[in-house]
C-alpha cells in the first residue's frame, strides 16, 4: 500500500515548502520537497550560485566517551582517534558480513565528545547497532528530533553563510565550528552532498524556520528539492544509501575502500579481508549514455548482448547534457570506454563506461 501524506513524518519546514509551491513526495518515510521551479533549474542554480536544501530528516547522535575504550573506533570504518577536534570523517558502519549498514559522518566536538550524522531511513537501526556495541563509560543520545539541518550549497554559499556566521569564512573542507547564528547555538560544517562549495548548518529544530527564511532572504540563494540534490550527487559519483549501497554491499564493491582503515579493528573487517583476498565478484561501474536518454534504477546493464549487471542510480545530467548512471557489473572488467547497453524490455540506451566525477570543474575545494 502506498504511503499517504498523513502516514509520513514532516520536517519543521514543511509549511514553508507548501507555501512556496513545492512538489512534495515520500522519501525515507518523510514528506519531503522534491522540486520547486524544476529539478534541472534547481541543479543549474546550485552549480552557478547557491541553494538551500531541507535535510531535517537526517539523524544525529551525540556520544561522549573515550574513542579507544567506548567502542566507537570499532563501530566506524574510518580512522577516528587521530581526528582533530573540529574535523569530520566520512565512513560506514558494517555488519559482520562486511555489508554497509549505513554511511555516515562523524564530527569530533571535543577530545571525548562526538556527533554522528546518519541517514533518515536507518536512524533506529543505527541506534540499536551503536547501543549494542558501545562499551565502558559512555553516554549515547539520539538528538534527531531536536536538531534541524539545512544544507547551503553552491559557489556563492560562502558569501551567503558569512552574513549569519562570519567565522565560517575560514572553514576548510571537512571541518566545522560551533558558533551562534540568530542567537542560537549552531554547528556549521564545510561539507555537503553536491560536489560544490557548501556548508551544513545544525540548528535547534523548533527554531529552524527562522534560519531557513534568513538564508533565503539572500537574493543569491534559492530553495532546492531532493530531486536536484539527487542529480548533483550522482554527477559527482556519490552513493545513495538504500539504492547504491546497502546491507548486502561491501565498501570494496562500492569503491569506498579509501574510507576503510584496515590498520585498525572494526566490525566486518574479517569479511572484508577475505573478500579482498578472494577478489571481487562484482564492481561499481560509472557510465554515460550516448544520448540524452536517462538510465533508471534497476535497469539492466548488457555487455556484448549479455546481461552483466544492474543500474543502481541513473538520471539526466544538465551539466553533461546526457544520461549518466552507476551500477554493478558481475565478474567483468570495465575499462573506460567499454560499450554498454542499459535498459529493460521497453528501452535500450547505448552507453560507455566513464570515470567519475561526471562534472569535474566545481567549487568544492575553493
Amino acid at each position: 500500500m502506498a504511503e499517504t501524506p498523513s502516514d509520513l513524518k514532516s520536517t519543521p519546514l514543511t509549511p514553508d515548502h507548501i507555501a512556496r509551491g513545492a512538489r512534495m513526495a515520500s522519501f525515507a518515510g518523510w514528506n519531503m520537497p522534491i522540486q520547486y521551479e524544476g529539478i534541472i533549474a534547481e541543479a543549474l542554480h546550485t552549480r552557478s550560485r547557491a541553494s538551500c536544501f531541507d535535510i531535517c530528516h537526517m539523524g544525529e547522535f551525540l556520544l561522549k566517551g573515550d574513542v579507544n575504550t567506548c567502542g566507537l573506533e570499532r563501530i566506524v570504518t574510518a580512522p577516528l582517534k587521530d581526528a582533530p577536534t573540529g574535523s569530520c570523517r566520512y565512513g560506514s558502519i558494517l555488519n559482520e558480513k562486511g555489508g554497509v549498514m549505513d554511511d555516515l559522518i562523524v564530527y569530533r566536538k571535543a577530545k571525548d565528545e562526538w556527533m554522528i550524522v546518519v541517514n533518515a531511513a536507518t536512524i533506529e537501526k543505527d541506534k540499536k547497532h551503536f547501543q549494542a556495541h558501545l562499551a565502558g563509560p559512555v553516554e549515547f543520545l539520539d538528538l534527531s528530533d531536536q536538531i534541524g539541518k539545512i544544507d547551503l550549497q553552491g559557489p556563492l554559499s560562502r558569501e551567503a553563510v558569512v552574513r549569519l556566521a562570519p567565522k565560517a569564512a575560514a572553514l576548510e573542507y571537512y571541518t566545522f565550528i560551533e558558533t551562534e547564528v540568530l542567537g542560537k547555538k549552531t554547528i556549521v560544517s564545510r561539507t555537503g552532498y553536491t560536489g560544490e562549495l557548501g556548508f551544513e548548518l545544525y540548528f535547534p529544530a523548533r527554531d529552524i524556520p527562522a534560519l531557513w527564511q534568513a538564508l533565503l532572504r539572500d537574493t543569491r540563494v534559492k530553495p532546492a528539492g531532493l530531486g536536484a540534490r539527487d542529480v548533483l550527487r550522482l554527477e559527482m559519483g556519490y552513493s545513495l544509501y538504500g539504492q547504491d549501497i546497502d546491507d548486502d554491499t561491501t565498501p570494496l564493491e562500492a569503491g569506498l575502500e579509501k574510507f576503510v582503515d584496515f590498520k585498525k579493528d572494526f566490525i566486518g573487517k574479517s569479511a572484508l579481508a577475505s573478500q579482498k583476498a578472494r577478489g571481487l565478484k562484482r564492481r561499481r561501474v560509472f557510465f554515460r549514455s550516448l544520448s540524452r536518454r536517462s538510465p533508471r534504477h534497476l535497469h539492466r546493464i548488457f555487455v556484448d548482448g549479455r546481461d552483466a549487471g544492474v543500474v543502481t542510480s541513473g538520471t539526466f545530467s544538465p551539466h553533461t547534457n546526457g544520461g549518466i548512471g552507476m551500477g554493478f557489473l558481475e565478474n567483468i572488467s570495465a575499462p573506460k570506454g567499454l560499450p554498454l547497453t542499459v535498459g529493460d524490455d521497453k528501452i535500450r540506451i547505448e552507453s560507455v563506461v566513464a570515470d567519475k566525477p561526471f562534472v569535474e570543474r566545481t567549487s568544492l575545494k575553493n
